[in-house]
């Protein structure tokens, strides 16, 4: 215990000695929000892994899929590494870095606001963030405090109450730079973690080659398909369900693309050589950290004699349960390590959701709305406050969550990228590259893929049984969206030519460089 204190103190220490001493970069909108857009390829790598992988993939979508799918399930953190941090560096970065610095936006629905000229799909858009972030920032507790009631016997309510405070107060004191310099040393941790504990609960099974043997041992004679009743199913390429597999790789490796508070990582990097380090160290640590997790929830039915006990097909205390389960009898020091792991990954996506929300908020709703004369100073007041209110609201839901038992993490965690990625995914990413999308086909898609997630809270049963999953359903939006805007498009007012053009012309501005930098054509 002493050991599992004394390393969650030290953590504790050095995340709020970084927020103190990054107050200097937090004391305007653009040091505050994007560091003054001069962040570096290591950080700014570390700082979009960490925000993707939180305890919610850790605990619970590791878990509850690997349950479901076994080791196929490695499939979703290969997704995630190729589609969700390779292609949308590759795809989203350059674009995004110098499309946001030539509209002079600092969110996402600031850019739709500026690149297609209305107020209006600004205020739809901070509105859509807002409320969807919020249901994913509640499920980052769930999955953290279930292994801090497992390592120290801490009720639920301290737990979500601790970590709010913690990382409300290096936001708000340091701004992006506090949370980008706390990303890496928390990625750093997390790449270390997830290697020490896959060996040592496989170590516990007897090695690699003996869980693998286990595994493919073992059949679920409660499910439906006749496939999942098959020995050795859980050890094979694509599972027991590939169809549903795929829902889940589609929500978690294209759903980065249209998130916000993961776009935004690539408006505050430095130059066009740090995006290329950046791809190549934001692939690799997904590679580590989303692999790493999603292999290790696969072997979760060798542990089903903790878990479900009475042989009825599913874990006794829900999917949650399942990796909390799998690390309880790790040694004392890997369990510390293990805290410290999803206190890395849950405080960075928090970090990073707070501070994508409170900045919407202040600059897309109510500057030059509800406020109309607000300088840079008041800017940043108005933002850290709303820090403050959006860990309040998110608190409450988790702790509201918690006492009902609502939902698994994975759904909660569905429903929001489901909504956010559904809805911007594809506006954004067309409009960096085509001029012909319209502002009509941005409202459609923004409508369609809100109305159909807040359907699927409410009248789930209704929906076809393929959507009946948040996660299904969320992947659904996400694909449509490539459909709706440019069909809409094709038939709606084309936008201003002129403005585009000036616009566009930013991609192919001519620029002088040293010749130590770029060799001449001659």
């Amino acid at each position: 215990m002493l050991i599992k204190i004394l390393l969650v103190v030290i953590f504790f220490g050095v995340m709020l000695g970084i927020g103190l001493f990054c107050r200097k970069h937090s004391t305007d909108v653009s040091g505050f929000v994007l560091a003054g857009r001069s962040v570096g390829p290591w950080l700014t790598a570390f700082a979009y892994g960490t925000s993707y992988f939180s305890a919610v993939v850790f605990v619970g979508y590791a878990g509850q899929f690997g349950w479901r799918y076994g080791l196929a399930t490695t499939w979703v953190g290969l997704g995630n590494a190729f589609i969700g941090s390779l292609m949308a560096w590759a795809v989203l970065g350059r674009r995004t870095r110098i499309m946001s610095q030539y509209l002079s936006s600092a969110t996402m629905p600031d850019f739709f606001g500026k690149r297609f000229s209305s107020d209006a799909l600004k205020i739809a858009a901070s509105v859509i963030c807002f409320v969807f972030l919020i249901p994913y920032t509640a499920s980052l507790y769930n999955g953290l405090s279930r292994l801090f009631g497992m390592a120290f016997s801490i009720d639920y309510s301290v737990c979500v109450v601790f970590m709010a405070v913690l990382t409300g107060i290096y936001v708000i004191a340091g701004g992006y730079m506090a949370t980008a310099i706390n990303d890496f040393i928390q990625g750093i941790i997390m790449l270390v973690g997830i290697v020490a504990v896959i060996v040592a609960v496989l170590e516990s099974k007897g090695g690699f080659t003996a869980s693998v043997v286990g595994i493919s041992q073992i059949s679920d004679p409660h499910a439906q398909s006749e496939l999942a009743k098959a020995p050795g199913v859980f050890a094979s390429f694509f599972g027991p369900d590939p169809i549903n597999l795929l829902g889940v790789i589609i929500l978690t490796s294209l759903g980065t693309w249209g998130l916000p508070q993961m776009v935004q990582k690539f408006y505050a990097i430095k130059n066009e050589g740090d995006i290329n380090k950046g791809t190549v160290i934001s692939t690799l640590f997904a590679l580590v950290v989303a692999g790493g997790c999603y292999f290790l929830g696969g072997f979760g039915r060798l542990f089903t004699a903790q878990l479900d006990p009475a042989g009825l097909g599913v874990p006794a205390e829900g999917y949650d349960s399942v990796i909390p389960i799998m690390l309880s009898g790790l040694p004392d020091i890997l369990l510390g390590v293990v805290v410290i792991l999803v206190l890395s990954a849950s405080m960075s996506t928090l970090s990073s959701l707070v501070l994508a929300s409170s900045s919407t908020l202040t600059l897309d709703l109510l500057k030059g709305h509800v406020i109309k004369d607000m300088d840079e100073k008041r800017q940043v007041f108005i933002m850290r406050v709303l820090i403050v209110v959006f860990i309040a609201i998110s608190v409450v839901l988790a702790l509201i969550q918690y006492s009902s038992n609502v939902t698994f993490i994975a759904q909660l965690m569905g429903v929001s990228w489901g909504a956010l990625a559904g809805a911007f995914l594809a506006p954004f990413m067309y409009s960096l590259y085509w001029k012909g999308v319209t502002k009509l086909s941005c409202w459609v898609n923004f409508l369609f893929s809100s109305v159909v997630m807040i359907a699927n809270i409410f009248i789930r049963p209704e929906f076809p049984e393929l959507l009946r999953s948040p996660i299904n359903a969320g992947a659904f939006c996400m694909l449509a969206g490539f459909v709706i805007v440019p069909v809409v498009s094709l038939v709606t007012p084309k936008p201003n030519k002129e403005f585009l053009d000036d616009a566009f012309s930013c991609y192919t501005k001519t620029v002088t460089v040293r010749q130590s930098s770029a060799l001449a054509d001659d």
